[in-house]
Formats: C-alpha cells, structure tokens, sequence
C-alpha cells in the first residue's frame, strides 16, 4: 500500500503549472476582494454562527479582509498570508505572519491556541494540505471549527492540478478528504451561495475532536 496521504490520487495531482516560488509570484500587493459581495455576505453571516464571539481566531491564507461580522469582538485574529502589505493592510489581524506553506507547513503557534480557523478561497493552491490541515488541528482547541471556503475563481497557475480537474462538488469533497485524513470529525459541506446571480461559494467545516 502506498505511503502516500492521497493514495486516491495521481502522483502528479498537487503539481501546479507555474513552479516558481510563490512569495515572488504573491509579491505585487492586491488590495481586493476575490469574491463578490454577495459571497461576502454569505460567508460573514456564516462567521457570524460559528466563530466564537471574544475567542482567538485564525485566519489562514489572509489578504487585506477577513469577511469577520463588524459587530463582533475577538480577543485576537493571527492572520497568515503570503503579502506583508496586504495583512499590514487588514484592520481585524492583531498580529500576523507571512509563510510560504507550500514549502514550510510548520505553523508558529502554539498547541490549542485558537477557538476557530478559517481559510477563504486559498485551500486550492495547497502542495501538501495533509501536513496543512494536520498543523491547523495542533493549534485548534477541541472541538474547534476549521473553515474552508472556496468559490470557483483562482490563479490557474498556481491552483493545483487536481483541483482544476474537478467540479464543484468534487472539490468539495476533495476538502472534506483533506479534514478527515488529518483527524477532524462531524465534517460537512454548505452550499452558501448557488453562484446563480453572482459568485458560487462553498463552506467545507470540520471539528477538532473533544478529548
């Protein structure tokens, strides 16, 4: 049997067209949404239900917004991105961090350190979202939720192949694969926004395991 994390999958799967390093490719700031404000809006209401009001959050593969609710507090949000400008830019990130996690998985934080994470449209660019999605569980408390949500824009470069292979729902089940395989539990997928008058976005959510 293979010891490979995805043995379902082709070798060439987390292969992306463009191979150069990332943070240079990143490097141009880009002070823009990339979804539209109805995902947005969807995606905040969603925030508004799961994120726990006064914890600390994480926010992965952050840029200059967080879609965090306006009204709601948190002790702190760590933002992680691959732009310096862009997080300085962020008015909800405490504190952050640059790391290219296609090269180093290692997060800088510590154990159970955060009540929430989230992930908004950066999940398909992963090499190795196993070792990802395995760090995002060490700093999450139990029964804390990750949430990962996509839409149906990326860089086609630097997306990997096997996203770009698949459909919606297989995509959506491809994020479920990457929870379960790092030991999240009671994972679902939500349909936030059916794209019919606008951007499509889909919200995949696991839980850390209680003790």
């Amino acid at each position: 049997m293979s010891d490979h994390p995805f043995p379902e999958c082709p070798p060439e799967a987390f292969a992306k067209q463009d191979m150069g390093d990332d943070l240079d490719f990143y490097a141009p700031p880009r002070l823009v949404t990339h979804i539209d404000e109805g995902a947005v809006a969807a995606l905040t209401h969603l925030y508004r239900k799961l994120l726990p009001a006064g914890g600390s959050l994480l926010d992965l593969m952050s840029s200059c917004v967080s879609h965090l609710p306006d009204d709601q507090g948190y002790v702190e949000v760590v933002g992680h991105g691959m732009n310096a400008v862009e997080l300085e830019a962020n008015p909800r990130l405490t504190r952050w961090f640059v790391q290219n996690l296609n090269q180093k998985s290692l997060l800088p934080l510590g154990d159970q350190a955060f009540d929430a994470a989230m992930a908004c449209v950066g999940v398909q660019y992963l090499q190795q979202p196993l070792a990802v999605f395995t760090e995002v569980r060490r700093v999450l408390a139990p029964g804390a939720p990750f949430i990962i949500s996509f839409s149906n824009r990326c860089f086609p470069t630097k997306a990997v192949a096997i996203w770009q292979a698949l459909d919606t729902g297989g995509q959506a089940a491809l994020v479920k694969l990457y929870l379960e395989r790092a030991g999240f539990v009671n994972i679902s997928a939500n349909l936030l926004a059916d794209g019919a008058a606008g951007d499509p976005l889909v919200a995949v959510i696991g839980l850390t395991p209680q003790p």
